[in-house]
This record gives structure tokens, sequence and C-alpha cells, in this order.
């Protein structure tokens, strides 16, 4: 798939995916294959289409949907194959978007003419941003925030897509991941902050791929060694290693523990959920129910549970 170029900076990292083989199945009752663990049946009774049950000719929503889901899994490409560097930079292109509006935020004196974007106390474009990073945690808009809640979810879904039999696709996977990383820093940098030299911006993908890296390590360290340690990461990474809060006041560290609970609930619920289907299942679905990504009251109850 198409690169920035040789002159634009691309970061690397590390992913991947792998469908099954096809199987093939009949049925001589009326059954709808589930969503995990088909295991081939075979018929030794002809059934015509005249006996086949009514129910058969209907196919609900949400079975058409599963159905579709293990139609793709049987067809996808094989790791390391030419097809499969398409499909996985199709797919980690959404996947990308659902971890970059988590924390998504505007500069709206842009749009005003001679209006001043205002400054953080360390000199960063302050924006406006919604949604419970900043809302209920009371995180700063600026594109340092944006970019470590988004190193937060791409790191949950390295996670996941580690326990994946072939490395070849974690590493293409990974690969397109932070490409698509690299080419949102890039374009935020230059539209929403003024940033035209491509040379400045390369000295801070440089920057900004270290800071990945670190990530990487960091969480990882958390999760073999605790919730402690784990949180020392969260508060290292979204508040800088702050003793105070953005507006000057102590810090709250039950906010701290809500992000790690966070990250210990979004990590059961990705292992369970197939990773055709992870595009799916991130952000709020059309029924209404939350996605993956949408902060739940189960995490502010782990929080409640250990104090």
């Amino acid at each position: 798939m198409p690169s920035a170029g040789s002159k634009t900076l691309s970061l690397r990292g590390l992913y991947n995916f792998q469908c099954p083989r096809p199987q093939v199945q009949t049925y001589n009752k009326t059954h709808l294959p589930s969503i995990h663990g088909l295991k081939p049946s075979v018929s030794h009774r002809h059934i015509s289409h005249q006996q086949q049950p009514l129910a058969s000719c209907f196919v609900l929503p949400s079975q058409s949907r599963r159905n579709s889901s293990q139609l793709a899994r049987a067809i996808g490409p094989r790791p390391g194959t030419a097809a499969e560097t398409y499909v996985a930079y199709g797919m980690t292109q959404k996947l990308f978007e659902a971890c970059s509006k988590q924390a998504d935020y505007k500069i709206p004196q842009l749009s005003q003419k001679g209006a001043q974007v205002p400054k953080t106390s360390a000199g960063e474009d302050l924006g406006v941003g919604e949604g419970w990073w900043y809302e209920e945690l009371g995180l700063v808009p600026t594109f340092s925030t944006w970019s470590q809640v988004t190193f937060l979810h791409m790191y949950l879904l390295t996670v996941r897509l580690r326990a994946l039999p072939s490395h070849d696709s974690l590493q293409t996977y990974s690969r397109h991941l932070i490409d698509h990383f690299s080419h949102s820093a890039e374009h935020r940098m230059d539209v929403l902050h003024g940033l035209t030299s491509r040379g400045i911006r390369n000295k801070f993908l440089k920057d900004l791929f270290i800071q990945w890296r670190g990530v990487l390590a960091a969480y990882d360290e958390g999760l073999i060694k605790g919730d402690a340690v784990l949180g020392a990461a969260v508060w290292r990474n979204l508040w800088k290693a702050s003793h105070t809060a953005p507006d000057g006041k102590d810090l709250d560290w039950s906010k701290i523990a809500q992000v790690v609970a966070y990250m210990r609930r979004v990590l059961s619920e990705l292992s369970q959920v197939h990773e055709a289907d992870l595009v799916f299942q991130l952000d709020r679905q059309r029924n209404g129910k939350p996605g993956i990504f949408s902060y739940s009251d189960v995490d502010q109850k782990m929080v409640d549970s250990k104090r």
C-alpha cells in the first residue's frame, strides 16, 4: 500500500492478522453457525429445497452479520502474501481511526481571522475536546495528550493481536498501524499547528517513534508486574509525571486507577473478540450498545472495590 514517500518519515512497530482455513458445512436441521469455533459437519441425508424448514429462508440482521464475518475469515488472505498487505492496510486504517478518535480535539481559532491560539503553561497549543478523557479525567486537549491516548489504545490492540499464530502477519499489521499514526500525526502538525517545515515534522515524528517504543515497554512491564507499575506508566505518559492536575490542584490519583481499570477491562473484552470482528466492536454499535473503547461503569466499580 502507498507510504508517505521517501522524504516523509514513516513509523514502524509490530502487528498481525490471520484468518482460518475455509471450512465447508452443511446442515440437516435449521442451524445457524456461531461466531466462534466452527466445526465441520456432514449430513448423510439429502434434503430437498421443498423439505427445508421455512425458518431457513429468513436471515435476521444479526445472523447475516455473523455469516458475513465467517465468510470474511474463510476467504481471508494467507500470511505473507501480497493480498494480506492490502487487507492489513484497510483493516488497520479502521482500527487506527477508532484509537485516534478517543481523545480527538479541535482548534476553533484556526477558522477565526486574527484569533490567537491559546497556549498551555508548557507552550503547547490548547484545543477543545470532548469525551471521558477530557471531561472526566481532566486531561488537556493538546497534541501531546492525543498522541499518548492514541498510543494507549494502539497498545491495547497490539496486545490482542500478539496472540495470533503468524509472526509475519503480526509484523505486517503492526507496520501499517504505526504508519497510519505517522501520517495522521504529520497531518495534524501541518494543519492544526502550523508546522509547515517537513524537516521539523520529521524530527517530531522520530521523537514520537521513540515514545511509542517506550509505551510498549512500560505498559508491558505494568501488565506483568501489577497495577501499581501499570499505574505509574499511565501517570508518566498521560499526566507527564506531574503531581498537580492541569488546573493547578493536587492530582486525583483515583483517575489514574480508573485508566488502569479501563485498560484491564478492555484487554479482557478484546480477548473474547475474533480479530476479523474487531473493527465492528470498538466503537458504539448501531443498536446503541457501547463499544469496547467506551468507558464502562465496570471500570469505576473495579476502582471502588480495591479501595
